[in-house]
């Protein structure tokens, strides 16, 4: 089974554009998605890909406190736990 840092790139590549042009699946997982370029639309929109991939709840304070991709491995991980 892939990690959980290989599914959020394959979510990524597959579901978030900046410019009309999807995000890098080399993304650096440190940035912060809106300062990639990132709606909050768009990450309201992946929340939910999210969600449904990983089957978890998010609850909408956690949506902002998950600034990276890192923190959301972080979280997701410990989810699974």
């Amino acid at each position: 089974m892939a990690s959980t840092e290989e599914r959020l790139r394959k979510l990524v590549s597959e579901n978030l554009e900046v410019d009309g042009k999807p995000l890098s699946a080399d993304l650096d997982f440190n940035a912060k998605l809106m300062e990639a370029g990132v709606t909050s639309m768009e990450m309201v929109a992946f929340a939910r890909v999210i969600q449904e991939e990983f089957q978890i709840k998010f609850e909408p304070e956690q949506c902002t406190e998950l600034q990276t991709l890192s923190q959301l491995v972080e979280f997701l991980d410990a989810k699974s736990g």
